[in-house]
């Protein structure tokens, strides 16, 4: 189980960010149309971020975490037999993408093979990102991308 310590509220007025993660989560079927609400609710959650948290994210930054995103949930919708839960959890220093889906079978990350036909989506996870994890979880597997922002 995890636990939280949370420190009594800052009476003072607020001139730096907030010390907990903003976080956005939804569930998505499958059906025609949810990579793109999944990106749409990537890109409310990336503009909420930079003008609530001050998180600066230039283009580049910002169209690598949606092409993480993209790649995440396609992979989701493709292997997975069942709905799968996109969660993103940042701050001004860092972001994380969570994908939960109900397929137990871990992804497999292929050295970069440009004449390889497909798999190239963990591939470009792995170069976008600072850090990615898989692992089994009761429900089927969590993969987790996490980015560093720069100051």
């Amino acid at each position: 189980m995890n636990e939280q310590a949370i420190s009594p509220p800052d009476d003072s007025p607020r001139s730096c960010p907030p010390t907990e993660a903003l976080h956005s989560a939804e569930v998505f079927d499958g059906e025609p149309g949810c990579i793109s609400q999944a990106r749409a609710l990537a890109d409310r959650f990336l503009s909420r971020l930079a003008s609530e948290w001050m998180a600066v994210l230039g283009t580049h930054t910002r169209n690598d975490l949606m092409l993480a995103v993209s790649e995440l949930v396609t992979n989701a919708e493709r292997y997975s037999h069942g709905p799968y839960l996109l969660e993103l959890e940042g701050t001004a220093e860092r972001i994380s993408i969570t994908v939960y889906d109900s397929s137990s079978a871990l992804p497999v990350f292929y050295a970069p093979d440009p004449s390889r036909l497909g798999g190239h989506g963990m591939e470009i996870v792995v170069a976008l990102c600072d850090r990615v994890t898989a692992e089994r979880v009761p429900v089927g597997k969590r993969i987790r991308a996490e980015f560093t922002l720069s100051s």
